[in-house]
């Protein structure tokens, strides 16, 4: 197996923690720069990671880990483990275009549809994903609980976000630090 993708991605690291332990080949990739054109000819919808395995080929972490879960024979997910995916990738996509604007130059903080809708997906989904931490929801290493670390040590990372209020968050992040493949992942090491 190889992955494509880079090593400040959350939706790359939540895959690398979850073949943490497995053969495969990691394919770091600077994707708004000399990399742009290797991840136009492996993925039509410009995103990472990508999984390539033998004759196949993978566009999504969602969809990646549906075929990991399978090929190894692990359990299917819950609905409810579905929906608290939802709910990250809610977060962790309005984070992203928020992120990308600041590094543009745009001011995120301005009145502005786009920018208040971000705002509003984070400030909610955030606020029920530490709720979920209180009430035991991620209290398994898992998935959901390696998608959830992924996003919260990345918002850490970026300086997104203080976590005021929110520290179950931080709380649950750091309570994993020692889980498989998380210092081999972490981002501050690129």
């Amino acid at each position: 197996m190889k992955l494509l993708g880079s090593t400040t991605s959350p939706y790359v690291r939540r895959t690398r923690l979850l073949l943490a332990g497995r053969p495969y080949e990691f394919v770091d990739l600077a994707i708004y720069a000399e990399d742009r054109d290797v991840l136009r000819s492996h993925n039509p919808a410009l995103r990472i990671p990508v999984l390539q395995d033998g004759d196949l080929t993978l566009f999504d972490s969602r969809v990646i880990s549906r075929y990991l879960g399978q090929k190894f024979q692990q359990p299917a997910l819950s609905w409810d483990e579905e929906n608290l995916l939802t709910v990250i990738d809610a977060a962790n996509d309005a984070y992203v275009v928020l992120f990308q604007a600041q590094r543009s130059g745009i001011d995120t903080q301005q009145d502005s549809m786009l920018f208040n809708l971000q705002r509003e997906r984070v400030e909610k989904s955030l606020k029920e994903l530490a709720d979920k931490v209180k009430a035991g929801a991620f209290d398994h290493w898992n998935y959901p609980s390696i998608c959830l670390y992924s996003l919260i040590d990345w918002l850490d990372f970026r300086e997104l976000n203080d976590f005021k209020g929110l520290e179950a968050l931080t709380e649950f992040r750091d309570r994993n630090r020692q889980q498989p493949g998380i210092a081999e992942t972490d981002p501050r090491n690129t």
